[in-house]
């Protein structure tokens, strides 16, 4: 699959319990070429960053935000994009934080119509 985020929405489908990400967080990427970049907030989260690159069809990329407790939260991410039957892209994520107690999870963000 080809990858265009550029302001595109997505939305969580799903998160490991250890993720501060909800489906009442909203992030909005953006794309040029292989950089890629977001903003998100919403749910426990004040506000966050992400930014990034397409590699082998897969966004690598670091983050950070700010949650309700005002701590400053870091990670890294793998993403792979893909297709649902409706058209939507979802992207399928493995993550790490590298803050804490550096421990792994899984999500999956949905594109917002």
């Amino acid at each position: 699959m080809e990858i265009n985020l550029n302001n595109k929405k997505f939305k969580a489908l799903s998160n490991s319990s250890n993720g501060e990400v909800s489906d009442d967080t909203v992030f909005h990427y953006f794309q040029r070429d292989a950089l890629v970049w977001a903003e998100y907030q919403g749910g426990g989260i004040v506000k966050g960053f992400l930014i990034g690159k397409v590699e082998e069809n897969q966004l690598k990329f670091s983050y950070q935000h700010l949650n309700e407790n005002l701590e400053i939260m870091t990670g890294k991410c793998t993403s792979s994009p893909e297709s649902d039957a409706n058209g939507k892209i979802k992207l399928i994520e493995k993550w790490e934080w590298t803050c804490k107690d550096f421990s792994k999870g899984e999500s999956i963000l949905i594109e917002m119509t």
